[in-house]
């Protein structure tokens, strides 16, 4: 059974979600304050995070930079009231890995949760199929979900690790900024361009020796970004 974290203030739409995510076959856990979910994901990971983003004490988005520096894994999908597109990507740079607006349908909430249980499910099988990825010093390896350069580990979250696995298993090609969306974040519309250079900037920080001059995540004028198998010349 699927063990979900509500993180919700509103005790009747709290109450709503829990019945039905139960009915659903899921255990439920609920807290109403970023603290306190702090402390229950450290009590017990649970699979998926639904993640208010007006939350007393502590907004949404600190709690999920703050479980982003702790459970990289962790799946987690904003819920929130604004439906701004500055608000989402904001939400997606964090470390957010769905973003729900409200009023949003229960059967929708539902089926966000299967396709994010599916989607985690489906990434741990074909990896467990594939062996790690060699480029130069780096190092990728699906089966365990680590990153190495030069030997030395290197702590991803997870969809930087999905980016970088993404573009290892296809080097030297060049893809859009919307294939990326779609391929590793599961976006099909424009306006979030902003998400992809982010997490590349946030990757080339911790995998590349220099990131203004990067080995292995190149950007590829007028198209996007790729990753490089030869040294620069």
């Amino acid at each position: 059974m699927a063990d979900i974290l509500l993180v919700e203030d509103d005790a009747e739409l709290a109450d709503l979600v829990t019945r039905r995510l139960r009915d659903a076959g899921y255990g439920v856990r609920h807290v109403a304050e970023g603290p306190d979910a702090l402390r229950a994901v450290e009590a017990s990971t649970p699979d998926v995070v639904l993640l208010d983003l007006m939350l007393p004490r502590m907004d949404g988005l600190e709690v999920c930079r703050r479980l982003r520096s702790t459970h990289p894994t962790l799946y987690v999908i904003m819920l929130t009231a604004k439906s701004s597109e500055i608000d989402r990507v904001v939400g997606l740079e964090v470390g957010a890995d769905d973003y729900v607006t409200k009023p949003f349908s229960l059967e929708e909430l539902v089926a966000r949760i299967r396709s994010a249980l599916r989607r985690v499910a489906m990434s741990t099988d074909a990896g467990a199929a594939e062996k790690p990825i060699r480029i130069g010093g780096l190092e990728v390896d699906p089966v365990r979900r680590e990153v190495k350069v030069d030997a030395e580990p290197v702590h991803l979250t997870v969809r930087e690790f999905d980016l970088l696995y993404f573009l290892a298993r296809q080097p030297d090609r060049p893809f859009t900024r919307l294939q990326l969306l779609a391929d590793v974040w599961d976006i099909h519309y424009e306006g979030y361009d902003r998400t992809v250079d982010s997490h590349v900037q946030r990757l080339r920080a911790k995998i590349e020796q220099d990131p203004a001059l990067p080995r292995y995540v190149r950007t590829v004028w007028g198209v996007g970004y790729k990753l490089a198998s030869e040294e620069p010349e």
